[in-house]
């Protein structure tokens, strides 16, 4: 295994620290700037929307120039965006620096997703993928506990210090351990043209499509699982922390097995992980009032959702042609995007008379939406002529 996958990583951990990090701190945040908790909430929604921004117009701008310096400017953009956290005296500043670091949250993903890929032989390159994006899964299972016991210990602020020297430390190990990344010129074509061609691409389109899809679905029942727990479920508020990390190590699990997969079969395990998906959903609807079932189906939930995003991210690069950074961007805006219909969906329907288990139906909704778009998706590619589908099949290899 390369070692570069490893820096790039730590670089995913420390992004995902910044974004989860802060969900247990917002009180004293909010305390110490004056400001209500609705406002405070803005560090994270505003966030999240940054993330997005990035993901697609700055992943354009830089689409250009070579990769592994592209990912070190990411992480001075993420370290000044942290340290600007650090030491705000205002909320506006704090809001400021967060955007600052959202911005090349993005960019680093789907830059590093494309580095990855190229750092392994061509039935590896999902399984890199994931390991990449475990760093982000790992955060996701320990960022809100480690972010919040260390700000409570020593002052929120201590958390964002911590996360920057993360961030110096990953940068110094993509600057060691990533090789010379490839640039995007090639054949005389501008790379920004080439790039931007994948909004003209069916299957791109697709792919994204189902990216909202999938993870509209997973997050849409995921937002308001706490609800769900104590009011259907039974359990006390207490044991949600304990169930949130049960579904937080199986989407660990669930990333390594979902990249593995994607190695060996990439639409037909992304097709049965998205059946899977909807079928856990419904039995978590059917049975959100069954403690022990419910243990099981939080681990599953995690494994399922978050063993389709390596598969999701390889398809979109492979699909994409010769333009496989922007497609990366364009997943993880679509993930993101994703993230904000899904709780949107989840919280007009817990209003409705299906009251605290609505958002399990409406995951399950869009779960079974994204397996017919990739159904389409898959036909259409069977339909297409050789000719068309093979320059598709090697834009991750030219990465």
């Amino acid at each position: 295994m390369p070692w570069g996958l490893i820096a790039l990583a730590l670089g995913g951990f420390g992004i995902g620290l910044t974004e989860f990090g802060i969900v247990g701190l917002l009180p004293e945040i909010a305390t110490e700037f004056g400001v209500s908790e609705g406002t405070a909430g803005i560090l994270v929604s505003g966030y999240a929307l940054s993330v997005a921004v990035g993901a697609l117009a700055l992943t354009v701008t830089v689409s250009r120039f070579d990769r592994k310096k592209v990912l070190l400017w990411l992480m001075v953009l993420f370290i000044i965006g942290n340290l600007v956290s650090a030491v705000a005296p205002t909320y506006s500043l704090m809001l400021t620096g967060r955007i600052i670091a959202a911005l090349c949250h993005g960019a680093f993903f789907s830059v590093g997703a494309v580095v990855a890929a190229d750092l392994v032989e061509e039935k590896k390159k999902a399984g890199a993928i994931a390991l990449m994006f475990a760093g982000l899964t790992v955060a996701n299972v320990l960022g809100v506990p480690a972010g919040t016991f260390l700000g409570q210990a020593a002052g929120w602020r201590s958390t964002f210090w911590a996360i920057t020297a993360i961030g110096i430390i990953a940068m110094i190990g993509i600057a060691i351990l990533v090789r010379p990344a490839h640039t995007n010129e090639a054949s005389g074509v501008p790379s920004l043209r080439r790039e931007l061609g994948i909004f003209r691409r069916p299957q791109a389109l697709a792919s994204a499509l189902v990216s909202v899809l999938t993870f509209g679905g997973l997050v849409g029942a995921f937002t308001y699982i706490a609800f769900t727990l104590t009011n259907v479920t039974g359990f006390t508020e207490a044991a949600v922390p304990w169930l949130l990390l049960v579904f937080g190590a199986g989407s660990f699990i669930g990333n390594i097995l979902g990249g593995k997969a994607a190695d060996r079969s990439l639409n037909g395990s992304l097709l049965a992980i998205l059946a899977a998906l909807a079928v856990v959903l419904v039995a978590f609807g059917l049975m959100a009032a069954v403690p022990v079932a419910v243990v099981v189906l939080m681990l599953l939930l995690g494994t399922v959702g978050f063993a389709a995003a390596p598969g999701l991210q390889l398809r979109i690069m492979n699909v994409a042609g010769d333009a496989p950074t922007l497609a990366s961007g364009m997943n993880i805006a679509a993930l993101n995007i994703g993230n904000a219909l899904g709780a949107w969906l989840g919280g007009i329907a817990i209003t409705t008379t299906l009251g605290f288990t609505a958002p399990l139906w409406v995951g399950a909704v869009l779960a079974v939406a994204a397996l017919l778009v990739l159904l389409g998706a898959v036909a259409a590619q069977k339909r297409a002529k050789p000719s068309d589908s093979e320059p598709q099949q090697s834009g991750v290899m030219a990465a």
